[in-house]
């Protein structure tokens, strides 16, 4: 069992109303996992001092240590220190270090000091104060006392770039010396594949995970991955034991995993690409440039992707690609026969090596009982030396509203050209 745990505390209440997303707790957790400390509970609280004194009374009976951000600054709502002190019963000191750290930010930007910016440099009294790089509120490390079984309260202010800056350069490195144990995250990404029929394929892997280690299913609007997780004090036996871990489910689910690691689809097409020394045009109705967007969010994606046409339109279809209206008319927008020639067009005038084209129904309406909301046909088009231009085509059908078929069509699109780089037919 590790030695240290932690638990997280959001102050705001534009968490609890629903204004603001919780993006500080999860690059929290993420930072604490890289240092050996669990997160057991993460909990949001809003600005009241009572509130905020309740939930750090409880948090610091559980945990080892509590971070809090939010509620440190100039403004009214920004009780987080008077709070603490309460609770602690402890009283406000000046830190020359912060002070001088105010002091050079306010007169950096021509404003003279007054008694609201130096409070900024007020810490309780037994913290060790925490600079502010990007900003003028002191963040502190304050000792609970032996009420609290010698656990820490950390505050740190609200501002993601603030309290990122404060994690990176003290709050991780001191609680890296605290720590005696090794958390190892490994994510599995899978693509094609949902998360019951996952959980069959690696049910006894799971059954026989060694302690320690936990396998997590992380579902999302495309399909599902997994994180593989492992703690403990020997660092050897965590990478063992992960990295067995890992191997067993690459072997079961092969086919469906595009990656071990944080890399995108999209950066792995990318990468398949560039390697390969091929060169990628895109023809989209359905996915509006999606796809597009999602291959150049990636660095360097301008070495394999050449071009791009949005052909919404039917009039579009024939202007760019040189569809027939004539083959659009017997078969429809919709249909592997377009979605072919549409790749086919999308081949020859660009001058890639691959093509790949969506046309689809995103909904909510524009259906019918042949070819109902969700159905999406896609088509990859190759060069091929000596026989001229190869196609592949299929048809699928997606379950959503609008947005999440757009998203689905796209996801689809992009397994079905890593699939065809890695030498595999269509999943």
């Amino acid at each position: 069992m590790p030695s240290l745990r932690a638990e997280i505390v959001s102050v705001g209440d534009e968490l609890l109303k629903g204004q603001r997303v919780n993006t500080n707790a999860s690059f929290i957790a993420r930072g604490l996992g890289t240092v050996g400390i669990p997160v057991v509970r993460i909990t949001a609280c809003s600005d009241f001092e009572s509130e905020m004194a309740s939930v750090f009374r409880e948090t610091l009976e559980r945990a080892d240590v509590v971070l809090v951000t939010g509620g440190l600054g100039p403004t009214r709502d920004d009780r987080t220190r008077k709070a603490a002190g309460e609770l602690l019963g402890l009283g406000l000191r000046l830190d020359p270090d912060a002070l001088r750290e105010v002091e050079r930010r306010v007169t950096a930007h021509g404003r003279t000091m007054n008694e609201l910016m130096q409070c900024q440099a007020m810490v309780l009294e037994g913290s060790m104060a925490i600079p502010n790089t990007r900003g003028t509120a002191a963040g502190m490390i304050i000792p609970a006392g032996r009420r609290f079984g010698g656990s820490y309260l950390v505050l740190m202010p609200g501002v993601p770039s603030e309290m990122e800056a404060m994690m990176e350069l003290t709050v991780l490195p001191w609680l890296r010396s605290l720590s005696d144990t090794t958390i190892i995250h490994t994510p599995v990404k899978t693509t094609g594949i949902g998360e019951s029929t996952l959980a069959d394929i690696i049910t006894d892997i799971e059954d026989s995970i060694p302690d320690g280690t936990s396998l997590a299913y992380l579902p999302h609007g495309a399909g599902v991955d997994l994180m593989v997780s492992t703690i403990a004090r020997d660092p050897r036996i965590a990478e063992r034991d992960n990295a067995a871990v890992v191997e067993a489910i690459r072997e079961r689910a092969g086919v469906f995993i595009f990656g071990v690691g944080t890399a995108s689809l999209e950066e792995t097409i990318i990468g398949m690409l560039a390697s390969g020394g091929f060169t990628l045009s895109v023809a989209e109705s359905c996915t509006g440039g999606l796809i597009a967007s999602r291959l150049t969010d990636v660095p360097g994606a301008s070495v394999s992707l050449m071009q791009g046409y949005i052909v919404y339109s039917n009039s579009a279809k024939e202007e760019l690609l040189g569809v027939s209206r004539g083959l659009i008319d017997m078969y429809g927008a919709v249909s592997e026969e377009v979605a072919r020639a549409m790749a086919l067009g999308c081949l020859r005038r660009s001058g890639t090596s691959i093509a790949l084209a969506t046309t689809g129904i995103a909904g909510p309406g524009g259906g019918s009982p042949e070819k109902p909301v969700g159905t999406l046909c896609v088509a990859l088009a190759r060069q091929v030396s000596g026989t001229g231009p190869s196609v592949e085509v299929r048809t699928l059908h997606m379950h959503g509203d609008r947005l999440q078929n757009k998203h689905r069509f796209t996801e689809a699109a992009l397994r079905e050209l890593w699939s065809a780089l890695r030498g595999e037919p269509g999943g």
